[in-house]
């Protein structure tokens, strides 16, 4: 990849990041994927249901749990649950992030645990698509014939190695703190972005914006207009 440009390596975040996904999508998301369970592995909705969200909290992502526990094939599993018929009529940016992220010096990449083809809908139906030099998607983080999403420290190793830059040359800007910590643990410099976070009901997130920034988290941010400041 092209190491010409100066500044430094900014890696984007999706959902709720870039878009409110808590707004529309994320409740698609948990029809879709509920529905798939329940049709491939041949259980009762609730039970779906709850696969659904037991391998959400114990793996941080169900699909790792369906693939160790049932083979489900993970690329079956992410195009027939993203298809997402009408997913652009529900989605909701911000009208300044375009000339927010066109400002910013340095390559930009959009760093999502959601299949490609998804991410470039959203980014297409939000005009964003534009702004990013690229988009590392889940099928970028197979290591060794495994999936390693976010938080996975040993995808970011790998991640750097494919980029060529050193983590400090990088600034993750993510809404999920896990994968923040994940990120300064190697030198990366995050930005928590909180305007979308008192809308997501799952996670810690929604009570620690009350309270304090943790201190793996360099910055926290409502705006992506705010990250000229940085």
């Amino acid at each position: 990849m092209p190491m010409t440009r100066p500044g430094p390596i900014w890696l984007f975040d999706l959902d709720n990041t870039l878009h409110d996904a808590s707004r529309a999508v994320f409740g698609m998301l948990d029809v879709s994927m509920t529905a798939y369970i329940a049709r491939e592995l041949k259980v009762p909705p609730p039970q779906a249901d709850f696969l659904r969200r037991d391998y959400w909290r114990r793996y941080g992502a169900t699909l790792l749990g369906l693939v160790r526990h049932h083979g489900v094939d993970a690329r079956h599993f992410l195009h027939h649950t993203h298809l997402l018929p009408g997913l652009e009529d529900g989605l909701q940016g911000h009208a300044h992030d375009k000339a927010a992220l066109r400002r910013l010096r340095g390559r930009k990449y959009v760093l999502t645990n959601a299949p490609w083809a998804y991410a470039q809908r959203v980014l297409l139906a939000l005009g964003l698509a534009r702004c990013f030099d690229g988009v590392l998607s889940i099928e970028d983080m197979r290591m060794f014939g495994h999936f390693r999403p976010k938080p996975d420290r040993r995808m970011f190793q790998a991640l750097m190695a494919r980029l060529k830059v050193h983590p400090r040359r990088c600034v993750l800007v993510e809404d999920t703190l896990a994968h923040q910590k994940s990120a300064h643990g190697l030198g990366m410099r995050t930005v928590w972005m909180q305007r979308y976070v008192r809308r997501n009901s799952q996670g810690p997130e929604v009570g620690v914006y009350v309270h304090r920034r943790p201190a793996y988290v360099h910055a926290r941010i409502r705006s992506l207009q705010k990250l000229r400041r940085l």
